[in-house]
């Protein structure tokens, strides 16, 4: 992402609303795109947790999916997390991320995730095949998606969006115009919203 274009976002360049048309267009795509996927979404046979945001770049989804994972099981529960993976080259998705794995393959997020919570990660592009993958292979009762706010074929239980607290939501247009991948009415459907703040981040 262009750092001229986010400084824009958040700072509230007026020019930016030039762009409104394609906001538009953006927001109709999206709202069909939405509506399509989660029709033909199946309901899971375990619950699925979706810790996301509609802002472009970090929001802090992962400090807190890491510890509602540790407050899980503390809890008595075998919670799995699903991740997209970025950064990752490994051999074939959906692909199994545990604390040993190296981090060319599994790349910086999800490597952190399975280090510090000791649960199986199953990384890749398509969510719905990784749930599947990490149930097949994993004795969990509980599945934690990693940014899959928008991945509406994923069935989900709870939605818990996080918003960065410094941030905001820029200036509230959605993409191109703005940093929102949809609408700051999202938050408002999700079951929990969660404000975070800077801190040290965890490293691998």
């Amino acid at each position: 992402m262009s750092k001229f274009i986010e400084r824009a976002w958040y700072r509230g360049a007026s020019w930016l609303y030039l762009l409104w048309p394609l906001q538009w267009l953006f927001i109709k795509l999206a709202s069909r795109r939405r509506r399509r996927l989660s029709t033909n979404a199946k309901p899971g046979s375990i619950p699925l947790i979706v810790v996301g945001n509609i802002s472009i770049g970090g929001t802090g989804k992962t400090p807190l999916l890491i510890a509602l994972c540790k407050h899980l099981q503390s809890k008595g529960y075998k919670p799995g997390i699903v991740s997209r993976g970025y950064g990752s080259r490994a051999p074939s998705y959906p692909f199994a991320v545990d604390a040993m794995t190296p981090v060319s393959e599994a790349g910086d997020e999800a490597l952190i995730i399975a280090r510090h919570t000791q649960c199986p990660v199953m990384i890749g592009g398509n969510r719905c095949h990784a749930v599947d993958a990490l149930q097949a292979q994993f004795a969990v009762d509980v599945v934690l998606s990693d940014d899959g706010l928008q991945h509406y074929a994923l069935a989900r239980d709870i939605e818990i969006i996080v918003v960065d607290a410094q941030r905001g939501f820029g200036n509230g247009l959605c993409l191109p115009a703005g940093p929102l991948r949809e609408p700051i009415a999202r938050v408002g459907e999700a079951d929990f919203v969660v404000c975070s703040l800077p801190s040290t981040s965890a490293t691998v």
